[in-house]
């Protein structure tokens, strides 16, 4: 069991949701907590892998191999153009220290 507290806006507002809609405040929480907590994992993940690669302790695989690897090989990796003109692959970082926050899409239950 969680005891949680909350502001009192955000109480005011859980609660005319719930009389709203005949749902308990409990299961919207629940939900929220749900939803968001694959996220936090996600970036909590990610976020140690990326210290992993600078560190040398992990090493980063080309898209292009990944792609192979699952017999994706036949389809074209788009190309940005960078301002010199020289092609790049797309989603690289241009300052390295940015932190990744990577997402993996929420399956939804039926």
């Amino acid at each position: 069991m969680l005891a949680i507290r909350l502001p009192a806006d955000i109480e005011k507002r859980l609660d005319r949701l719930a009389k709203r809609t005949g749902r308990t405040k409990t299961w919207y929480v629940r939900e929220a907590v749900l939803n968001h907590l694959e996220d936090l994992e996600d970036v909590y993940y990610a976020e140690k892998e990326l210290i992993a690669i600078r560190e040398g302790r992990s090493k980063t695989i080309p898209i292009e191999e990944v792609m192979k690897q699952y017999g994706l090989e036949d389809r074209a990796v788009p190309q940005r153009r960078s301002r010199a003109g020289r092609s790049r692959p797309p989603n690289r970082a241009a300052n390295p220290e940015v932190p990744v926050r990577a997402r993996r899409p929420t399956r939804k239950s039926a």
